[in-house]
């Protein structure tokens, strides 16, 4: 149906669209992590090994992968919880850079150099349909029990205790599922890429991430992939600035936060009574 080009794009936007929303949902917990690429390696690296030294299928090693992911995450969300913003992003930055640090000088995993010769198992089709159970999986958490703990959470922590909400517990299970669907994310993208190393997991990948969900806006899940699809595209049309793909980020951000803060789509973008509210403002404006 399409070239390998075409296909091969569409998965990257398939899996970044998959990392982005593993931090939407610790973002809607109101927290900013700035080292979901570590969480993404863990899932590759874990993935990778059973499949390649121990013979497990596809599914499995993913799912062992994910496993990895989302322990690391429970015990890095853990002792964290006290954190907020500015702390809780060096805290995160620190544990990615130390990850890739720690990976780096092991050998027994490739090392500097990393593992070739991944077997190559990912394609649009498991990509897809991962993504369109998460869409799924998001578009029923906005009104659920569990999305509207997440939101109060995130307006304001003080007032949802006074409510009852279990702060601690709604904030882990955030953070651990967050590290969950980042490390599902790089098993997939290890079994498409067929070659990992350390230096696919640095920091700059996280801002990458992170820039997903600036960008594209973090009231809506759509928000978040729209934001991967743009900054996936992007490269794809402005090759020439390859070299300078940092300081296109950095300047992106503070774009953004100057002129559209909240993103490119907000809660009610794609809202029919907001549409059709403003189609009758303007029905009855152009009447005489």
């Amino acid at each position: 149906m399409f070239d390998a080009y075409t296909s091969q794009v569409l998965t990257f936007i398939g899996i970044n669209s998959i990392l982005a929303l593993s931090l939407y949902i610790t973002a809607l917990a109101g927290q900013l992590s700035v080292g979901h690429a570590a969480f993404m390696g863990i899932g590759a690296y874990t993935s990778t090994l059973l499949m390649s030294k121990l013979g497990w299928p596809f599914l499995a090693s993913a799912a062992g992968g994910m496993l990895m992911g989302g322990l690391f995450g429970f015990c890095i969300g853990l002792p964290t919880l006290r954190l907020k913003d500015l702390y809780l992003a060096i805290a995160t930055l620190a544990f990615n850079i130390i990850w890739v640090v720690v990976v780096m000088n092991i050998e027994a995993v490739g090392g500097a150099l990393g593992i070739f010769n991944v077997p190559k198992v990912t394609n649009n089709t498991i990509v897809y349909i991962s993504l369109g159970i998460l869409f799924l999986f998001f578009y029923r958490l906005q009104d659920s029990r569990l999305g509207r703990a997440f939101r109060a959470i995130q307006e304001d922590e003080g007032a949802a205790r006074a409510m009852g909400v279990n702060a601690v517990y709604y904030k882990v299970y955030a953070f651990t599922l967050g590290a969950l669907l980042a490390a599902y994310a790089g098993a997939l993208y290890a079994h498409f890429v067929t070659f990992i190393s350390p230096h696919d997991f640095e920091v700059d990948r996280s801002i990458e991430i992170l820039l997903f969900v600036v960008l594209g806006g973090s009231q809506t899940f759509i928000g978040p992939i729209f934001g991967a699809v743009l900054l996936t595209l992007a490269p794809e049309v402005l090759r020439f600035l390859a070299e300078y793909r940092l300081l296109v980020y950095g300047l992106m951000f503070v774009v953004i936060m100057l002129l559209r803060h909240e993103g490119i789509i907000e809660e009610h973008t794609f809202s029919w009574k907001r549409w059709s509210g403003m189609l009758r403002r303007e029905r009855r404006e152009s009447s005489p």
